[in-house]
């Protein structure tokens, strides 16, 4: 309930940051505008940028508008019109009517994965609020792949720790073709003498008596002096360990409980 209330606190500031700090969006290749001038509806026309990022309008042909603002494009646009003569004033208007060079990928463990236009200005928090945040195979844990001059980075992000701090420092302003994965919850395996053996998440410092009762506790044949971990250790070796109450249970580890004797 904890996890849910922090996301949902994400969400919730996600939103209200998307609000406030809206920026210019830059026109690329795919992007559908919607192009009218004033007093001219004969220049009306929707078109798509080119991969080369330019469209062809009436009158001027090729205009190079990727990589600029709306206002931008607007404004060079009426340049082009008036300096081939073809208008005295011109007042354009561009409306973006499919966003397609601007869009974010979210993959993994969230309740809607896809593609998300960035819309203005939006942080990592926003998109994962428009992805519906984590399911509840989600973890705390974000990657963010992006590519920026032909190398591919990734930043690793714990959202709980972000939260918990109140420090957004890590809540990155997301650009076109960025990838947002949310990793599996870390899980941990029970067998033995419990009620409900099987494999569940494993939560931050969870200890050994607290995984027997996610297990459901002991069976009337169980016995906590009969509890083992099985782990690997960095070599990939397993390891049986003798399990204390107060021991923590790490990723992976396979808890069993032994069937008591007396």
């Amino acid at each position: 309930m904890k996890r849910l209330a922090m996301w949902a606190a994400a969400v919730l500031m996600a939103c209200s940051v998307g609000v406030a700090g809206a920026a210019e969006v830059l026109l690329g290749a795919g992007d559908v505008l919607k192009i009218s001038v004033y007093g001219s509806p004969d220049l009306g026309l929707e078109t798509r940028v080119s991969e080369a990022g330019s469209i062809t309008f009436p009158l001027v042909g090729s205009v190079a508008v990727g990589g600029l603002s709306v206002a931008a494009a607007e404004k060079k646009l009426g340049q082009a019109l008036e300096s081939g003569g073809f208008l005295r004033k011109a007042q354009v208007n561009i409306i973006v009517t499919a966003l397609q060079s601007q869009q974010v990928s979210v993959l993994g463990q969230v309740n809607r994965p896809g593609r998300y236009p960035i819309e203005g200005k939006r942080s990592l928090l926003d998109i994962l609020a428009m992805a519906g945040g984590q399911n509840t195979d989600g973890g705390d844990v974000v990657s963010l792949i992006r590519k920026r001059g032909g190398t591919t980075t990734k930043e690793t992000i714990d959202i709980v720790d972000m939260m918990r701090s109140a420090d957004l420092a890590r809540d990155f302003d997301l650009t076109g073709n960025d990838v947002l994965y949310v990793e599996r919850a870390p899980r941990f395996y029970i067998y033995g003498e419990v009620q409900r053996p099987g494999a569940f998440r494993l939560e931050r410092s969870m200890t050994v008596l607290q995984a027997l009762s996610v297990g459901g506790g002991l069976t009337q044949r169980g016995t906590e002096r009969g509890v083992r971990i099985k782990r690997r250790d960095a070599a990939g070796v397993m390891q049986i360990l003798d399990a204390k109450h107060d021991d923590i249970i790490q990723i992976d580890d396979v808890v069993y409980v032994k069937e008591s004797w007396f």
